[in-house]
Order: structure tokens, then sequence, then C-alpha cells
């Protein structure tokens, strides 16, 4: 979990996917976090957040629905939503934060 806090502190845009196994939208949104990465390269990172394996991280960040999007910058949520978003907005949200 300490790596998980130190990531996010970091100056360059972390976009973090709350996500469960059984969650059939958050499925849907693998091959989009997948796209999303091919265009914005190593201008941001990605990371999947299992709520289910970590509930009390699932806790901190106050996550009641799955999948739930959030962008951290220095440390701070910048930007969150929940469900599935096209791959270029979220290349947009992405890049706005870059």
């Amino acid at each position: 979990m300490s790596n998980f806090s130190e990531l996010l502190k970091s100056e360059q845009p972390v976009l973090v996917d709350f996500s469960a196994e059984w969650c059939g939208p958050c499925k849907q949104l693998k091959p989009i976090l997948e796209q999303v990465k091919a265009k914005i390269g190593d201008s941001a990172k990605i990371i999947k957040v299992d709520v289910d394996k970590n509930r009390k991280t699932a806790e901190k960040f106050q996550i009641r629905s799955v999948p739930t999007l959030i962008l951290f910058k220095n440390g701070k949520s910048v930007w969150r939503q929940s469900g599935v978003l096209p791959a270029n907005t979220l290349v947009g949200i992405i890049q706005q934060y870059s």
C-alpha cells in the first residue's frame, strides 16, 4: 500500500481504475484503457485496483460503484468518474493534467 501512496504523489498523472473481477463494465473498460495507454505512452500511469482484494483502499477513496476511475496528480484527486468512458474522452482528460 505504501508504494501505491508513493505512486499517487507523482507529478505524472496516475489514472486508477477501481474495479472487480465480477463486474461486466469493468471488463469492457480493459481494452479501452489499453487504447488509452497506447495513445498517452509514458505521459501518465494507469493502475488497476481490485476493490475486493484492496478493501481498505476502496474505503479510503469512497468507492461506491465499479468501475470508478480517479486521476491523481501530486497526490491529489483531480478528476473522478464512475462507469465506462470512451478512450478519446479519457485521453483528453489525462492530457489536460499532463
